[in-house]
């Protein structure tokens, strides 16, 4: 599996699930890379903040795409929900592919890290000339009991 860095396209928000916010589009920068995204402002209850993400095929027009994606089609994930328009698939093959690295680029990294910078993944299937680019589209907060039943271990034992 290939990753690339590369510039996003334009931000884009959607409307927050229950139980969570997201910050205004003003603090998301406009690329999948280095995103200096302000801290979230302290939230009231405890928790912590992901990135939802798009994930968009792109490539050369002028290729064949073998895994039955056309180039603009996408899909994307707010906190573990993951949306796909009307009426479009996505193959299982390259959903594979790039499942692992979602959960790591839907959190706050450091500036300096890998899953910072790095957009594109490479199509599984070595013959395809697509990418798919993740961008970061919004952050929402996520209260800690809307997500889990299970108790913060003691303090001590962290």
């Amino acid at each position: 599996m290939t990753i690339s860095n590369t510039t996003a396209g334009p931000a884009n928000t959607t409307a927050a699930p229950a139980g969570t916010t997201t910050a205004p589009p003003s603090t998301m920068a406009a690329s999948a890379g280095a995103i200096s995204t302000p801290p979230s402002p302290a939230p009231a209850s405890p928790g912590f903040d992901l990135y939802d993400l798009r994930i968009e095929v792109v490539g050369p027009p002028d290729k064949p795409i073998y895994c039955g994606a056309k180039l603009g089609d996408f899909f994307e994930l707010h906190g573990e929900m993951l949306t796909l328009p009307p009426g479009q698939g996505f193959s299982i093959y390259s959903l594979a592919a790039l499942l692992p690295l979602l959960p790591a680029k839907q959190r706050v990294t450091d500036p300096l890290d890998w899953m910072t910078s790095d957009a594109e993944v490479a199509c599984p299937d070595p013959n395809c000339p697509t990418r798919f680019r993740i961008t970061r589209i919004g952050r929402r907060h996520f209260k800690r009991s809307d997500v889990t039943a299970v108790p913060l271990p003691p303090q001590d034992s962290r």
